[in-house]
């Protein structure tokens, strides 16, 4: 029977048993999408990464810029019920785990995801960044008594908040419902309604949603937040990379700082689910691109990870399944 080495990797942490939990299959090629969910749904985590060489053989290559064979790889994400395009805490894993295990070295590398190449830069000791995608930035209307409802949030929480900030879709790969909240203590008192978080995430078409407050409880944290995403079978997210790169890029266009952006936030995150947490996240001007616009800003996140658990998966041939209909 065959079997496949399979980790979880605590990511977004230095400590082992927080952060938030990736799978990760450092050798995917060859297994098929059915293999990708049961694998994901057998680790259990909320997004396992599968990851396999990039094909040089093929026409799709052609774009991948950079670096020799060993510095790109292929990925693909499943949560144990879906796949989703981007996952922020899997590829900080991914790469931390690579890096430990001596397969990549420091430097720069290039992953191609669902929406397309990015460029990770693991430094020398260790940290993982992630390039994401430009920022994309869209104000909604809300009602803040359904969302507080929702969210199960006093609604009131969700109109006193500093610089009156906007409800937004943000995305930097990966869609979330941006909600600002006023205190820390509304925050953590949130008890969401997960049918009504999924029907929110339906209507506006997103992952989830991340309701964040800058009342932090570390005073070198920008802000704190959870993440709510049952749509895809994550009814919270402990640490989120992805939604923590569209945040960044929602703070940059709703101009949320007076005077010049910060240089490096800092977003903490998974400490009501007693899995702490820290995201770096810089947004800067991309100098290559010349036309302006959204498409000039860059962003990334970083953090680091640790390996919590190792091992060889056993996996049964397509052919030993016995799939009954009803």
């Amino acid at each position: 029977m065959e079997t496949r080495r399979t980790l979880l990797v605590d990511a977004f942490t230095d400590d082992p048993l927080a952060g938030n939990v990736a799978g990760v299959v450092p050798d995917a090629a060859g297994l098929s999408d059915d293999r990708m969910r049961r694998i994901a749904g057998e680790l259990g985590a909320s997004e396992t990464a599968f990851l396999a060489p990039v094909d040089d053989g093929g026409d799709d290559d052609e774009d991948v810029d950079g670096g020799n064979a060993d510095s790109r790889r292929r990925v693909r994400y499943f949560t144990p019920t879906d796949e989703v395009d981007l996952c922020g805490h899997a590829t900080v894993g991914s790469y931390a785990a690579l890096f430990a295990d001596g397969a990549i070295d420091a430097g720069d590398h290039v992953l191609r995801t669902n929406v397309g190449d990015l460029t990770i830069t693991v430094t020398e000791t260790g940290r993982v960044w992630m390039r994401q995608r430009p920022p994309t930035v869209e104000t909604v209307e809300v009602d803040a008594d359904r969302f507080g409802a929702a969210l199960g949030i006093d609604p009131a929480a969700l109109r006193d908040v500093g610089a009156d900030l906007p409800v937004a879709v943000a995305s930097t790969g990966l869609p979330f419902l941006v909600v600002p909240v006023n205190f820390l203590e509304r925050l953590g008192e949130a008890d969401p309604d997960m049918r009504a978080i999924e029907d929110l995430s339906a209507e506006f078409d997103v992952a989830g949603v991340y309701a964040f407050t800058f009342d932090a409880l570390e005073a070198d944290s920008t802000l704190h937040g959870r993440a709510f995403a049952p749509a895809i079978g994550v009814p919270e997210d402990p640490v989120t990379g992805t939604a923590s790169g569209a945040v960044g890029g929602y703070l940059r266009a709703v101009e949320a700082f007076d005077g010049d952006f910060p240089e490096e936030l800092r977003f903490e995150q998974g400490h009501f689910v007693d899995r702490p947490g820290h995201v770096q996240v810089r947004v800067g001007e991309d100098e290559s691109v010349e036309n302006g616009g959204d498409d000039d800003v860059t962003v990334k996140v970083g953090g680091d990870a640790v390996i919590s658990l190792e091992g060889e998966l056993r996996i049964p041939e397509e052919e030993d399944d016995e799939i009954i209909e009803a």
